[in-house]
């Protein structure tokens, strides 16, 4: 099976009870209650080959987790298709969730009071994985982490960056065939963060695993996922390469010029000065027009020193979330849900069909 997720038109509303504050709001709300009703996805289109690192990016409510968790079976969508390695997430079956994992940031599957090492032969036994399996996992994944001294420690005197290597152990070790992944690197320092990327990176290569990833660190998404979605209020924005998005927002470089001696520093015509002192100059300058810039600058002024960087992925990112309309609707070739080939027609719970 080469496409391992489809989904067509997939939405989830929730009825929200809507009550007064107060006793006097309380009592009126036995008698007479009020809804409104939030769409958390809407008529969301996505299909995934067999081995994509995908990256799922939107600002908070745009409707990620929702997505997760309707593709993990969590919750049932409220219309729409959805087909995950051939079966309806939202029937549960047994079958269906021996090839999938899901790692949430903020939510844990390791026992609070049981060792890691502990946890891995329960998991063991629930996933059914034999002798020989789990023991060539566990030391490769152990190894890519060097968590070796973590095994016999209580999950819950771990730090938070030990942790998160063990829930990514734990949920690899039945080799599934995708990987769910929802804020893994959140608070997290930097050198934790790029051990998760490597570890993740080196998942995907060497056992082709499908993994489709939410998080709010751009660095993440750039280092580690060929294609993104982008995700506003529910609805898809973009689907296409990660380089091609980013190339399309980061329209400027930031440019550091710092003097010999004391200059009273102009900024170029088109560029934006951030910060200016006698002895520094940062100003933002357009791409295109960046080398004319750099040429004049270093002409008309004594220098110390002069840096270019791109334009701050924080600056990027806003822009991306701010534009409603996206860099394109969907990437070429990309996220033109085809025909699923596993059993369209049938009705899942939740009205979800497959």
């Amino acid at each position: 099976m080469s496409r391992i997720i489809q989904t067509k038109g997939l939405t989830k509303t929730y009825r929200r009870f809507k009550k007064e504050a107060g006793l006097k709001g309380s009592v009126k709300s036995l008698f007479k209650r009020q809804f409104v009703s939030k769409t958390a996805v809407s008529d969301f289109d996505l299909a995934m080959e067999a081995g994509e690192f995908v990256g799922l990016i939107g600002p908070n409510g745009a409707g990620k987790t929702t997505l997760v968790k309707m593709l993990t079976g969590i919750i049932a969508p409220t219309s729409g298709e959805i087909s995950v390695l051939g079966y309806c997430p939202n029937k549960l079956e047994n079958a269906f969730k021996k090839q999938y994992a899901v790692v949430m940031g903020q939510k844990s599957q390791l026992i609070y009071d049981m060792t890691a090492a502990d946890t891995f032969l329960l998991f063991k036994e629930m996933y059914e994985i034999p002798d020989a399996a789990y023991r060539r996992n566990l030391e490769m994944f152990i190894g890519l982490f060097g968590a070796g001294e973590y095994l016999n420690t209580q999950a819950r005197t771990l730090s938070l960056g030990e942790r998160m290597k063990m829930e990514l152990v734990a949920a690899l070790l039945h080799n599934p065939k995708v990987l769910f992944l929802d804020e893994p690197t959140i608070g997290l320092d930097a050198p934790a963060q790029r051990q998760i990327r490597a570890f993740l990176k080196e998942v995907n290569s060497l056992n082709g695993t499908t993994i489709l990833l939410t998080s709010h660190y751009m660095d993440d998404i750039r280092s580690l996922c060929p294609r993104s979605v982008v995700l506003s209020g529910g609805r898809k924005i973009y689907d296409g390469r990660t380089d091609a998005l980013f190339a399309s927002y980061q329209t400027h470089k930031k440019v550091t010029a710092q003097f010999e001696s004391e200059t009273a520093f102009a900024a170029p015509p088109g560029c934006t000065l951030l910060e200016s002192d006698s002895h520094k100059a940062v100003f933002m300058v357009p791409k295109e027009e960046s080398g004319a810039v750099l040429e004049r600058t270093m002409r008309e002024y004594r220098l110390k020193d002069i840096s270019v960087e791109e334009e701050d992925v924080g600056a990027v990112v806003e822009k991306i979330y701010q534009s409603r309309g996206g860099a394109g609707q969907c990437g070429a070739g990309q996220g033109e849900a085809g025909e699923s080939e596993t059993g369209q027609g049938e009705t899942g719970q939740g009205g979800a069909g497959i």
